[in-house]
């Protein structure tokens, strides 16, 4: 059933991640509830792009499972099939320091392509983080300083990378925000 919840919804790329114990997915999962999470734009801000989309997703699912009546109006354009992610990996920080990004979220990396630098404050010493493998990148620190370890990128493994990417540019360009006038 949440697969074809995640279907519905309309994104280009989805995740079927394991339930953590305590958290909202798990209780939700305890009685056999189907469980759909949305994650985008970034945390304490404000992504027209991502609200814009969630909003049509979440319609969307509304209507799929009969709260809705179907859309009148405009036809929905015909959605590609989404891609499921092989899996995720969070790729670390090999040590402390101040991060200089150089991937971008939703990028497209191949394994052994440059990430981010890690250097220290007197720019003495550099570390070079690469992605493990090819993937895009689904999320990502955005502070300009890091501890060991601390988790930096989210990448997500696809059997077919480039088809992702695709879907995700069509995503992107369908929910993009008009341009305000000024």
């Amino acid at each position: 059933m949440t697969l074809e919840l995640g279907k519905a919804f309309g994104a280009p790329v989805m995740l079927n991640a394991n339930v953590r114990d305590g958290s909202l997915r798990g209780s939700a999962a305890d009685p056999g509830l189907p469980v759909l999470i949305y994650e985008a734009g970034e945390a304490l801000r404000f992504d027209e792009f991502s609200i814009r989309a969630g909003l049509r997703g979440i319609l969307n699912v509304m209507r799929a499972i009969g709260m809705l009546p179907p859309s009148k109006g405009r036809n929905p354009a015909r959605r590609s099939e989404p891609v499921l992610a092989s899996y995720t990996r969070w790729v670390r920080s090999p040590t402390s320091g101040i991060v200089g990004q150089m991937a971008k979220l939703g990028n497209t990396v191949s394994k052994g392509q440059r990430l981010a630098t890690i250097g220290d404050p007197l720019g003495v010493e550099e570390e070079i983080l690469v992605a493990p493998f090819d993937g895009i990148i689904i999320g990502r620190s955005n502070l300009p300083l890091t501890y060991e370890g601390e988790a930096l990128f989210n990448i997500a493994a696809f059997d077919d990378v480039e088809q992702a990417e695709n879907l995700v540019e069509e995503y992107s360009a369908e929910y993009q925000p008009e341009p305000h006038d000024s």
